[in-house]
């Protein structure tokens, strides 16, 4: 079986149809080098070819943006914060950002650094999983233990303003940047709440993120598994785990991946391969319809004959929905909890040079009963709602229903 090494938070080699966006980089660093020497001319000839999607020749014409270099390097009243790096990563997140696909971003050597430490586990910041939907700033789930998760963050909190700036003009990586910083500085989040008329200003306190992707414990007779992430730790902590499980005999497992926004789609398989012993666990389909994929379990299964329940919550999303979806789709457990998410698509994260990467979707991925569940999430066997109270009595009616549906 192939590696499948893709990000669904949304680490391979530059997909070939990404040609025409490596000539138009390409095209603009030499005419960068040839603007250099003629600033003040205004005029050059920087009419290009490139190939679209559709295997036709397009006629680029550069001279807008060479104008409006020109124009910046010659009139702002500001020279010294012209910066020509980040002008050259400003007009690679513009040209990025125009795919309107809030899972399709270019990050600088910073971002790109913290987003992979955020793979790893380690982050310093508020600890929560954003993204844009519908253009607007949305919490897709606070990890656990987080200072976001304690100061009463919530998944699907829409995020209006930050420190009392409007996020209206932000692009996702603005407001993230705006968002994270420094341990023991704080942040105020101006919320709307579709349960509240009013919007709530939460003050968080920034703090390093340590997030264990696997944490587990016992109930009596029954082991409760928290998956948190799908990051580069999270096999061997899983597999960890169920060694020590199985030594307590349990008679039935729950499978926590509530406020799990995702990770790696390997992940996503090998947690998947534990439960189900046979069968397909997701297909991967994409723009070509031959490089179209069904994965497979991969053989473990070495909890596939305990009783299994599964919860998950609006923070549940991509990695997470993929398990949900499969063991789902196979009548392999109950599924308990509230609508997911909904993040149907897959990532692939590619390192450039200088230490920037770009994270592009690549495809979209089906349950094996090849259902899509973008934008409409998983629907629980077992609806029950986790209400703001019930967080603040840390009353659990999701994890008891879970409980007591396996000790019948």
């Amino acid at each position: 079986m192939k590696s499948h090494k893709y990000s669904l938070q949304p680490s391979s080699p530059f997909p070939k149809y990404l040609g025409f966006i490596v000539l138009i980089v390409f095209v603009f660093i030499l005419g960068w080098n040839v603007g250099s020497n003629h600033s003040n001319q205004g005029t050059l000839n920087s009419r290009n070819y490139v190939t679209n999607s559709e295997g036709e020749v397009e006629n680029i014409d550069m001279k807008l943006f060479w104008d409006v270099w020109n124009l910046l390097n010659n009139k702002y009243v500001d020279p010294f914060v012209f910066s020509t790096q980040d002008m050259v990563y400003g007009s690679i997140h513009g040209m990025v950002s125009a795919l309107d696909d809030p899972y399709t971003t270019f990050m600088t050597p910073k971002e790109n650094k913290e987003f992979q430490d955020n793979l790893e586990g380690t982050l310093e910041g508020i600890g929560a999983e954003l993204t844009l939907r519908h253009g607007l700033l949305t919490v897709v789930s606070p990890l656990r233990n987080s200072p976001a998760k304690k100061a009463g963050l919530l998944p699907e909190d829409i995020i209006y303003k930050i420190d009392g700036e409007l996020v209206n003009d932000m692009n996702l990586d603005e407001a993230v940047r705006k968002i994270r910083g420094a341990k023991g500085t704080p942040v105020t989040l101006t919320i709307v709440r579709t349960t509240t008329e009013d919007t709530i200003d939460i003050k968080i306190v920034r703090s390093t993120i340590n997030v264990n992707s696997v944490e587990w414990k016992m109930d009596d007779e029954i082991a409760i598994i928290e998956l948190n992430q799908f990051g580069n730790n999270t096999k061997q902590e899983f597999n960890k785990a169920i060694n020590e499980i199985l030594n307590k005999r349990p008679t039935g497992i729950v499978l926590d991946l509530r406020y799990n926004g995702g990770g790696y789609l390997d992940g996503a398989v090998d947690i998947t391969s534990e439960f189900i012993e046979k069968g397909k666990v997701v297909t991967i389909k994409k723009r070509n319809p031959e490089e179209n994929e069904a994965i497979y379990v991969n053989g473990r299964a070495r909890v596939a004959n305990i009783p299994l329940a599964v919860l998950i919550n609006k923070g549940s999303a991509s990695a997470s929905e993929i398990v949900a979806g499969a063991i789902q789709d196979h009548e392999r457990g109950i599924v308990i909890g509230e609508q997911s998410f909904g993040k149907g698509t897959v990532q692939e994260v590619d390192h450039l040079i200088g230490g920037s990467s770009l994270r592009i979707t690549i495809a979209k991925w089906f349950t094996p009963n090849d259902t899509n569940i973008t934008e409409t999430g998983i629907t629980p066997d077992v609806e029950i709602e986790r209400t703001a109270e019930d967080y603040e009595n840390q009353s659990d009616p999701q994890l008891d229903a879970a409980l007591e549906h396996l000790r019948k």
